[in-house]
């Protein structure tokens, strides 16, 4: 018996290294792709796409149509060293304050355009640093919001939570203002990487935030928690999701370490001879994937998990979940209003990003003109690429014909657009009978097959690992 045992693990280590193999030989560990939460990717906006064009896409918005805001709240008390947002720091409220003013303005420019009997499905508070808002700014942001739209009925009113900058009079403002479900980023709970990443924040702290929210009645919790960081070790990780654990929430995404200090210049203070490499990436994901299997979550696409019949869950299961600039999402509306300094938007007819500069937005905006500094108008191209790759990652298979008719397009664009996938990936993916089907096997590269999709050109050095 010892000796069948024996074998069948030496049968077990013979395939996994095969697929390893597989896997490296197809540019696992070295290929950097787009995460894809949007089609094209930000990197292919443009300035044709301007404030008019912002204008004219509200004014298009069926009427008593369900919409999603997403309001980008740029401050932080300190900006930690891994994050590679658009963020600046303050040691007062005053730009806080300025900063309300403009999104105010920029409601009443989005109230004037918006069509009669719109209401919000999803609405989400991220950044930076939300709870950096005072107790009565938050409840002036939220009042100007349902001032313009209602939520509906069953909305979710979500708000990232920065555990160390929120305090009771805060989270009772949020409960005030009807937040339902609260995200926390944890990252690491080691204290050497978060010292390392400039990110302090122990458990005790964390705990006492979601109790806190617990107490008042707001339930549901999404935490982040990432791979890929400095001094991270398979016994690190390990240790980290089991205390993430210990919270109980109900939806955890599993993000990979971005390090383009090409990019953030903020990521140049941590030491890269500490970062692990893609292969050692790729084990720490695996640990920290089992550990959240064996406790009961559901695996949710590339890098989520959540309870059984948590909604992202039954989304999933029931063909509609979703993938959009903050992860994957149950949210089905058509289109997604970002309000504030570099947030994009999403409608119908084409992605309009704000301009990023919050000096800059906050000028545009207070002299009485959308933000819009770049956006993509959409071609009958995009929209059916968007289809299939949207799919793929959430799904892990996409019935092609099925995808050109959500798009209204002809079925067999849709299949030529899988001409060579099968042999550009042997044995990793099937496609035939008008369907595309990533096998289990190959999940890690699921980025990389998308990029098959992807008409537009792509500088590798703007992007992650692909694991």
């Amino acid at each position: 018996m010892i000796l069948i045992k024996v074998g069948r693990k030496q049968l077990i280590d013979r395939r996994l290294m095969t697929i390893h193999a597989q896997l490296k030989r197809l540019g696992l560990f070295d290929a950097r792709v787009p995460r894809y939460t949007s089609y094209p990717t930000a990197p292919h906006f443009s300035d044709r796409v301007g404030a008019e064009n912002t204008r004219k896409w509200i004014g298009l918005i069926p009427e008593r149509d369900t919409v999603s805001i997403y309001v980008h709240i740029p401050f932080c008390r300190r900006l930690c060293w891994f994050c590679a947002c658009r963020t600046q720091g303050t040691a007062t409220a005053a730009p806080l304050a300025a900063y309300l003013g403009s999104l105010k303005a920029e409601l009443e420019l989005l109230r004037a355009e918006l069509p009669q009997g719109v209401e919000i499905e999803h609405l989400h508070w991220g950044g930076g640093t939300p709870t950096l808002l005072e107790p009565q700014m938050i409840g002036e942001l939220a009042g100007a919001i349902f001032d313009i739209a209602p939520l509906t009925a069953d909305a979710q009113f979500s708000v990232e939570i920065d555990p160390n900058e929120v305090d009771d009079a805060r989270l009772d403002a949020l409960a005030a203002a009807g937040m339902n479900r609260a995200s926390i980023g944890i990252q690491d709970f080691d204290t050497q990487i978060q010292q390392t990443i400039g990110r302090p924040q122990s458990y005790d702290v964390t705990k006492a935030a979601v109790d806190g929210l617990r107490t008042r009645g707001i339930d549901s919790l999404n935490v982040d928690i990432l791979y890929g960081l400095p001094h991270q070790t398979e016994a690190k990780i390990s240790e980290s999701v089991q205390l993430l654990l210990s919270l109980n929430p109900d939806r955890v995404a599993l993000f990979g370490y971005a390090h383009v200090p090409w990019m953030a210049k903020r990521q140049t203070l941590i030491p890269t001879d500490a970062l692990p490499v893609p292969e050692e990436r790729l084990e720490l994901f695996n640990v920290a994937r089992d550990l959240f299997l064996w406790d009961g979550f559901k695996e949710i696409g590339i890098d989520h998990f959540a309870r059984p019949d948590d909604g992202l869950e039954v989304a999933q299961r029931a063909g509609r979940m979703r993938r959009n600039f903050q992860g994957y999402t149950e949210d089905t509306s058509e289109t997604l209003i970002g309000l504030g300094a570099s947030a994009i938007s999403r409608f119908r007819q084409g992605y309009a990003q704000n301009d990023p500069s919050t000096s800059g937005y906050q000028g545009v905006v207070r002299d009485g003109r959308f933000a819009t500094k770049r956006g993509h108008a959409f071609t009958e191209d995009d929209m059916l690429r968007a289809a299939v790759i949207e799919a793929l990652l959430c799904d892990f298979r996409v019935d092609l014909s099925a995808a050109a008719d959500r798009v209204g397009q002809p079925a067999t664009r849709a299949v030529a657009l899988a001409d060579g996938l099968e042999a550009a990936f042997p044995g990793m993916v099937q496609a035939r009978d008008g369907a595309v089907e990533i096998f289990d096997h190959a999940r890690p590269l699921a980025r990389i097959i998308a990029r098959h999709f992807d008409a537009y050109e792509m500088s590798q050095a703007g992007h992650s690992h692909a694991v």
